[in-house]
């Protein structure tokens, strides 16, 4: 059976590819992705067979690695992040039920998506449970995207926010800032990480009250922490219950 790797090469920098998705595409004969992700791997590229694309042509992409694998091509698709969170894995599963593609098998390789490594930089917001949404709505209806925000926001959790807003679109985030305002106050610790892990990375840390809008851009990720979020010394943190349970902190 034929093989197609779907890989997740993680925020930007190059430090935080994993060694397993660094070991495949250097294995790798052809490799598809979104120009800008190609890009930040444009050193495992040398001598490679280059499918690039941009945004809104996934299918068409992801078909031309399929085919690639077709004609004998070592053939990865990246995505940012995780392959498996908003990325091109499900796809490449979607396409392989096509009978063209169906003796084609694919295989994720995980990345660190865009929630766990802007958590890492503002401290530990994602301690206990949290949600993970993508207020984009190209793919999903607004109606639904409002109604996770809203039981994000009323079950009082943690919560990453990818694809926050664009030039066109703003509306999303707007309504979302304003639930977790309704159902957890404006004191709610939050974050807006721009460019994670790249040289032009921006991190503001702050309070739904003085929420940064005019910093959000799709490069964005926005973190609303939840009543169990501290925010201390420019960095947020949710707690466990380790203090009640094993008596540490204040």
């Amino acid at each position: 059976m034929k093989n197609i790797f779907a890989v997740g090469i993680g925020p930007g920098d190059p430090e935080v590819l994993t060694p397993q998705a660094r070991n495949v595409l250097e294995s790798c004969t052809a490799v598809a992705g979104y120009k800008l992700y190609l890009d930040q791997i444009s050193p495992l590229l040398a001598g490679k067979k280059v499918i690039p694309g941009a945004m809104r042509q996934e299918v068409e992409r992801c078909r031309l690695a399929l085919d690639a694998v077709l004609a004998g091509e070592i053939t990865a698709v990246v995505s940012s992040g995780d392959a498996g969170v908003y990325g091109m894995a499900g796809l490449l599963l979607e396409l392989t039920g096509e009978p063209r593609y169906a003796d084609i098998e694919v295989t994720v390789i995980p990345g660190v998506t865009a929630a766990l490594a802007c958590g890492a930089l503002v401290g530990a917001p994602f301690m206990n449970d949290f949600a993970v949404l993508s207020l984009s709505d190209l793919m999903t209806p607004a109606e639904l995207i409002r109604r996770r925000v809203t039981a994000a926001a009323d079950a009082d959790l943690p919560t990453a926010l990818y694809n926050p807003a664009s030039s066109k679109r703003h509306e999303l985030l707007e309504f979302a800032i304003a639930e977790f305002r309704r159902a957890g106050g404006e004191e709610l610790p939050c974050a807006v990480i721009s460019n994670a892990c790249r040289p032009s990375q921006k991190i503001t840390v702050t309070r739904l009250k003085d929420f940064p809008f005019g910093e959000v851009t799709m490069t964005s990720l926005v973190i609303v922490g939840c009543s169990r979020t501290v925010l201390r010394n420019g960095k947020m943190f949710s707690l466990r219950g380790s203090g009640v349970k094993y008596g540490v902190g204040n």
